[in-house]
């Protein structure tokens, strides 16, 4: 599996729950913002008029509270490249603390064509990014 990027995060104040601990929800967040950071680092073109992707699945363990004030790193990994289909593994750790692990799990991402809904081959620039 290749790693594909590690993005730190200061937890916000905002992100509480009224149980004071990061909100489960939140951590889609923090995950989706790591994506995106991704995507704008990658050499060439990963969506357009004809293409773009959107999340078919995602799946995550939580394995521990996360409470505030805190540093994590999200660590992205390409799990699987399909035709029309990204797999990107997901980790929320401790920043300090690399061993402490506040999720994981996965995403399926796939290239589809906005117009009609269907799904379209996997962009090359994804492709180069993912090997």
């Amino acid at each position: 599996m290749k790693p594909l990027i590690e993005v730190p995060i200061t937890l916000r104040w905002r992100d509480l729950d009224a149980f004071n601990h990061v909100n489960n929800s939140t951590f889609l967040t923090y995950l989706e913002e790591s994506r995106l950071i991704w995507f704008t680092r990658i050499d060439g073109a990963w969506n357009g008029e004809d293409f773009m992707p959107v999340i078919a699945a995602a799946h995550v363990n939580y394995r521990a509270q996360l409470s505030w004030p805190g540093q994590i790193v999200i660590e992205l990994v390409c799990e699987r490249l399909g035709n029309s289909s990204l797999t990107i593994a997901h980790r929320i750790v401790d920043a300090a603390n690399r061993g402490k692990v506040y999720c994981d799990g996965n995403a399926v991402l796939v290239w589809i064509n906005p117009a009609n809904g269907k799904p379209v081959a996997l962009p090359e620039a994804i492709r180069r990014a993912c090997q």
